[in-house]
């Protein structure tokens, strides 16, 4: 057996619950006022009209008729005892009665399964690998399909493939915990299989299983795969994660116009794609962000819009408290005569704050003030502002 025999003691308590009537497991305070739902009434005006379990997902989880008729499609009982119990579980590991009845609307066949064999091993499983009581609240209200999903052919199976790559129990909880589609479906040992038989390292798919494992769930992987194969990213290499992961999140529709903004720009198609070759996350950057970056920078400014390319993270730069504030120092530096046309356009909005400063405002004592006039005025004037600007990385 997967779990050793005392480990199940719990389930003679359970066993008693199910022997129990519902309505006794939580009985109020006589100073309390018990939720109207979940609450057993097992006689309702409702079953003189309907099925069994019609009443029940009516009087005891206050559905309406109506979703109660839909919901009873996937479940199986005629008598209270097992839905009962399984409510009576859920209660006893401190799912909430909203949490509850969000379970059942979305897997209403768990019901229909006895607790001892199909919800606790679940839970002692997860407990038995780190998770928490909330952990174990916080996964199965995610994805109710877990309590769907085989113990020993699907869900310790899938576990041992994360934990392979991530090498603790703590790294994968946190992992699964993030990912709420996780258990009951194979997409995820499929891809990863796609990913090692690509020559894929194991430090790349730890990348992507711990920044954004919802790209291992996602449908097409294999063709996006061979894309971004095709560009020439390597299977070895850190970058090919993150370019599968931005490849994947961004729509093809959105990939597109997005392309068609950097063209009426002057950009080439094939210089977009030579720029995600070098930092694949600047095509998260919105349309909006992209075309207001280039019309600050070629209309206002008057610069070429092919220097941009020579440092893609710009675009994702906060338009009004970084980039406008520092072009502005850089033209008064430019229109003094203290700064050289030729020089390069690119580095004053690449180097730290603290490096900004101290090249391209204290540096010139003389004219210190103005230019920190210039920076912080202009800061300050948009720094409640929001424009959707980040430093390019993997969240």
């Amino acid at each position: 057996m997967m779990f050793p025999s005392p480990r199940f003691k719990p389930f003679l308590y359970l066993n008693s619950l199910t022997r129990t009537p519902l309505l006794q497991l939580q009985t109020p305070k006589s100073n309390q006022t018990f939720p109207p739902s979940l609450t057993p009434k097992h006689t309702s005006t409702t079953s003189q009209h309907h099925p069994f379990k019609v009443s029940y997902l009516v009087s005891t989880c206050g559905f309406s008729v109506e979703t109660a008729l839909k919901i009873s499609k996937f479940t199986q009982f005629k008598t209270p005892e097992k839905p009962d119990s399984i409510i009576a579980l859920f209660r006893s590991h401190g799912f909430s009665n909203t949490q509850i009845i969000s379970i059942i609307r979305r897997a209403p066949n768990v019901l229909s399964g006895d607790p001892h064999k199909r919800i606790f091993p679940k839970f002692e499983f997860l407990r038995s690998k780190g998770a928490s009581g909330s952990d174990i609240v916080e996964l199965v209200t995610k994805n109710p399909r877990i309590l769907y999903a085989n113990l020993e052919n699907n869900i310790v199976p899938s576990y041992e493939l994360v934990r392979r790559f991530l090498e603790s129990d703590k790294k994968t909880m946190d992992c699964i915990r993030g990912c709420g589609h996780f258990f009951g479906s194979d997409r995820a040992s499929q891809n990863v299989k796609l990913l090692i038989d690509e020559g894929a390292t194991d430090s790349v798919i730890a990348f992507l299983l711990q920044r954004r494992f919802s790209v291992i769930l996602c449908s097409g992987f294999k063709e996006t795969l061979d894309e971004i194969k095709e560009m020439g990213f390597e299977p070895f290499k850190k970058k090919f994660g993150v370019a599968l992961i931005a490849k994947k999140i961004v729509p093809k529709s959105h990939w597109e116009a997005k392309v068609d903004v950097f063209k009426r720009w002057g950009w080439s198609e094939e210089l977009v794609i030579g720029m995600f070759k070098r930092q694949p996350l600047f095509m998260l950057v919105s349309q909006d962000k992209i075309d207001r970056v280039m019309r600050f920078w070629v209309k206002q400014l008057g610069w070429d819009s092919l220097a941009l390319a020579k440092k893609p993270e710009i675009f994702g730069f906060s338009l009004e408290r970084r980039i406008i504030p520092r072009a502005l120092v850089v033209q008064y530096l430019v229109a003094k005569g203290l700064r050289k046309k030729s020089a390069s356009m690119i580095v004053p909005f690449a180097v730290s704050d603290k490096e900004f400063l101290e090249k391209y405002v204290m540096r010139f004592k003389e004219e210190e003030a103005e230019l920190l006039k210039l920076y912080q005025g202009k800061m300050s004037g948009h720094g409640n502002k929001e424009d959707g600007a980040a430093p390019l990385t993997v969240v």
